[in-house]
């Protein structure tokens, strides 16, 4: 599993690139808008969630990178997802995730996407910051209450959001 961050890609059809690229490689690849992904993490616990899915038949998608979208967005219907965590045309950085069979499968699979869809590798970009926290917080619907709730301490607050939003996709798999 590899998941990158790359700043300043130009995108127009998020579509036909992801398309492409599967067609190219057959392996799982899915892009994200970089200010809708709350950290590494966020992806990382998506694609577990989504494995596991699979694994135990109870996947909602017949594809795993799908699959890890909806358990990244907390949605259970694919259009929401894409519209929640999705590429839009103004989008300039974005988080990438590959989930392969080997390494070398996954290297192979981010330097085609790389080359596609251009931009500079920056994992920052995945970075919960004081600007992204906001609209996060307002786009996983995640309240005040259940903040504090997680912390008592301010300097927490990004972790607890971070925390939050991953629990709210692992909660997908228990609401089937």
């Amino acid at each position: 599993m590899i998941i990158v961050g790359l700043k300043d890609v130009k995108i127009d059809d998020a579509e036909a690139v992801l398309n492409q690229i599967r067609r190219e490689t057959k392996i799982q690849v899915q892009i994200f808008d970089a200010k809708c992904v709350a950290s590494w993490q966020h992806l990382y616990f998506a694609a577990l969630n989504a494995l596991k899915a699979f694994r135990d038949k109870l996947n909602i998608s017949s594809s795993l990178a799908v699959e890890a979208l909806l358990y990244a967005s907390g949605q259970r219907q694919i259009q929401k997802a894409v519209d929640m965590l999705g590429v839009k045309l103004k989008t300039r950085n974005v988080a990438v995730l590959i989930i392969a069979d080997s390494g070398d499968e996954a290297r192979e699979t981010l330097n085609r996407v790389s080359k596609t869809i251009g931009g500079e590798f920056d994992d920052s970009v995945m970075e919960v910051t004081a600007e992204k926290y906001p609209s996060l917080k307002s786009l996983f619907e995640i309240s005040n209450h259940e903040i504090e709730a997680q912390t008592e301490r301010k300097n927490l607050e990004k972790e607890a959001l971070i925390y939050l939003i991953i629990e709210h996709g692992a909660l997908l798999l228990v609401t089937k």
